[in-house]
């Protein structure tokens, strides 16, 4: 007997991803997006077999009887999307700086299993988790490879690493007598031997990869957002270290100074990158490094930054001034030829709103199949998984996904998600 196809509403709680589809299975495509090519193809079907791709068959030809057979003839199939900075264990919102004090580890665990769903069913298989409490992310990723929680393919890099007072010092704004003094399992920094450790506890949690907090930042309780927050030589060991762990370092960075120590420090994207010159912008096509820009939480914070009382003073100051530049910083970034993947850091700005990075990307000056691109074949070489990642073709991972309209026409179609096939299986089908 064949295995169902499962029909997962928004809404509708399950707490098991779906069974596999039978070993062939036939989805038939309104159409079909190339993102390598950046155009859209005729109707297509797609052969599954088990977690991969087999062959694309052009037009919707019969099928054999034993096949499985799903009929997404009124829509336009694509890879599914990716994600490189989000965190899955939080949402920001007034009560944030509260709920540090007052949730415990369950229920920062059972709010990311809700959000991982919630950014599968938006139609993004694929995230970088980019700094956690508790190591949720760790034990998030787990569930969701044993099949126990639908979500996304995770890779995370737990805890983030700042330095005493950086911008993922987790004690920031607390009262002295409970800030103690936190080090290198807690995630700070300070000379080349926590370094060292730091990186080594984070492959002991299971991380896999490393994110350091080159500045600071907007929503920390800390005066400055972009002063530089580590020495080169703390980010060259730390870069130096995780390799041997085959670990690569994205690096949160808002101001150029904390931005070129990174870049020459060996890290492997820049995050947020707002402050970004020339001179950086000619350092990281140099040195190859990759941009995540996250305008979506740049355009989140410059909004909320506006409502009197959302976020404490010292932070509505640095939301106000560094929110609204990054997308700019985007436009110019993409201009000169930066190499740029896809990512949101919702967490910050709602889970489930990721696609609407696609719609500030097209608004900056990119073109709808770059911002495609961006978000599968750039994403899926940021991972070094662009053999298998990315694309639907023959022998890649099973991740489809399917929208009403051809996205490169109408970028805003990748808000309105109606099918999301991961490793083969079926997670959302709409009918």
């Amino acid at each position: 007997m064949k295995a169902p196809s499962i029909l997962l509403l928004s809404g509708l709680l399950s707490f098991a991803a779906a069974p596999a589809l039978a070993a062939d299975t036939w989805v038939r495509c309104g159409s079909l997006v190339d993102v390598v090519a950046g155009q859209t193809l005729g109707p297509h079907t797609v052969v599954i077999e088990a977690d991969r791709f087999g062959e694309l068959l052009a037009g919707h030809p019969g099928a054999p009887d034993e096949v499985e057979l799903i009929d997404l003839s009124s829509l336009v199939c694509l890879p599914g999307l990716m994600d490189m900075h989000t965190h899955l264990s939080s949402e920001f919102s007034p009560q944030a700086y509260v709920q540090r004090f007052t949730l415990n580890e369950a229920d920062i665990a059972l709010r990311g299993a809700h959000f991982a769903r919630i950014t599968l069913e938006a139609g993004f298989t694929t995230v970088r988790d980019l700094g956690d409490s508790f190591n949720v992310s760790v034990s998030l990723r787990n569930a969701i490879n044993s099949g126990h929680i639908p979500g996304p393919r995770i890779f995370t890099s737990a805890k983030s690493l700042a330095t005493t007072g950086g911008h993922a010092d987790p004690t920031n704004g607390w009262r002295r007598d409970l800030m103690g003094d936190p080090g290198p399992r807690e995630g700070v920094v300070n000379g080349l031997d926590d370094a060292r450790q730091a990186v080594r506890q984070r492959y002991k949690d299971g991380a896999d990869l490393i994110k350091i907090t080159a500045t600071g930042g907007v929503l920390s309780v800390a005066r400055s957002g972009q002063n530089p927050q580590f020495l080169i030589e703390e980010v060259e060991e730390i870069v130096r270290i995780a390799r041997d762990y085959d670990m690569h370092v994205a690096a949160h960075a808002h101001g150029a100074e904390g931005m070129r120590r990174a870049i020459l420090g060996g890290v492997h994207s820049i995050e947020h990158g707002t402050y970004m010159d020339d001179d950086i912008i000619a350092l990281m096509i140099e040195r190859g490094t990759w941009y995540v820009p996250t305008i979506s939480a740049g355009r989140f914070v410059a909004d909320k930054s506006a409502i009197e009382g959302y976020f404490p003073p010292v932070v509505a100051a640095k939301a106000a001034e560094i929110g609204p530049l990054i997308q700019g910083t985007f436009g110019r970034a993409h201009a000169a030829g930066v190499r740029i993947a896809f990512g949101t850091d919702c967490g910050v700005c709602p889970h489930g709103s990721n696609a609407l990075e696609f719609e500030y990307m097209v608004e900056a000056g990119m073109s709808a199949a770059d911002a495609l691109r961006s978000a599968t074949i750039n994403s899926a070489e940021l991972l070094g998984r662009q053999d298998e990642m990315g694309r639907v073709a023959a022998g890649f991972l099973a991740d489809l996904i399917a929208v009403p309209e051809d996205p490169l026409e109408d970028i805003t179609q990748l808000s309105m998600v109606q099918f999301v096939m991961r490793d083969g299986q079926v997670f959302l089908h709409a009918r």
